[in-house]
C-alpha cells in the first residue's frame, strides 16, 4: 500500500500494460537498475508497458526451466530484456489481465543463465 512520500504509479493507457513486482527482490532490483542506468530503465519501462512479446535481439522469451513462471497459481510466460550490457529484467506476461509482473531485475547478469 502507498504511503506519503512514495512515487506515484501512472495509471495504464487504454491499451497499455499494467506493471507490478513480483517479489521484493524484484523491487530492489529495478531501484539499483534504474539508478545506475535511468534512461535504459525507462525505456525497457515503457517497452513493458507497450509490448512485452516484442521479439527482438534484447528482448525474448526464456528457454527450458526458466520459460515459465508460476504467479498466484498461474502458470505465465517468462521472458528477458537486456537494459544494458549484463543488465536485465525477467518479466512473466499475464494476458488475460494485461499485467506484467517483473520477477527480477538485475544490474549484473543473472546466475541461472550462465
Amino acid at each position: 500500500m502507498p504511503r506519503r512520500g512514495d512515487r506515484v504509479a501512472p495509471p495504464p493507457a487504454p491499451g497499455e500494460w499494467d506493471l507490478r513486482f513480483g517479489d521484493n527482490a524484484a523491487v530492489d532490483g529495478w531501484e539499483q537498475l534504474s539508478s545506475h542506468a535511468p534512461g535504459p530503465s525507462r525505456t525497457a519501462w515503457t517497452i513493458l508497458r507497450t509490448d512485452p512479446r516484442r521479439r527482438g535481439e534484447r528482448q525474448h522469451p526464456l528457454k527450458g526451466e526458466l520459460a515459465s513462471r508460476s504467479i498466484a497459481g498461474r502458470i505465465l510466460d517468462q521472458w528477458q530484456l537486456e537494459v544494458i550490457g549484463a543488465g536485465r529484467i525477467w518479466y512473466a506476461i499475464d494476458d488475460e489481465r494485461r499485467i506484467v509482473v517483473l520477477t527480477l531485475a538485475t544490474v549484473g547478469h543473472p546466475a541461472p543463465t550462465d
